[in-house]
């Protein structure tokens, strides 16, 4: 379960699609207070943070759009609250980057 720190703009189509299906499942998790994932360290430093988290999912949506996906599930607005500035990473950006490019996927990073 990953949210890279990364422009959508740069994610292949591959990690763009697999990101939202799991930006669906952290929010389900969170605004449905699951149980499964519930301690996992991205759902974790997601919690409290669905403002940001809701912000992103809609450049997910602006990108497949974009790219000319269609997109059928958007998030209900009225649970996106909290901070609007993701400040917890599990790898740097610069380590993020360099997972991406050892995947040897068309990432443009």
């Amino acid at each position: 379960m990953r949210i890279w720190d990364i422009s959508v703009k740069k994610l292949c189509r591959q990690h763009l699609l697999g990101e939202h299906r799991e930006l669906h499942a952290l929010w389900s998790i969170i605004i449905k207070n699951k149980k499964g994932y519930s301690h996992h360290p991205e759902t974790m430093r997601w919690r409290g943070k669905l403002k940001v988290l809701y912000q992103r999912h809609e450049e997910e949506v602006k990108e497949m759009n974009r790219r000319g996906y269609c997109h059928l599930s958007p998030l209900d607005k009225k649970f996106a609250q909290g901070k609007n500035k993701q400040n917890i990473f599990i790898d740097t950006i610069k380590n993020q980057k360099k997972i991406l490019k050892n995947k040897k996927c068309e990432c443009k990073i």
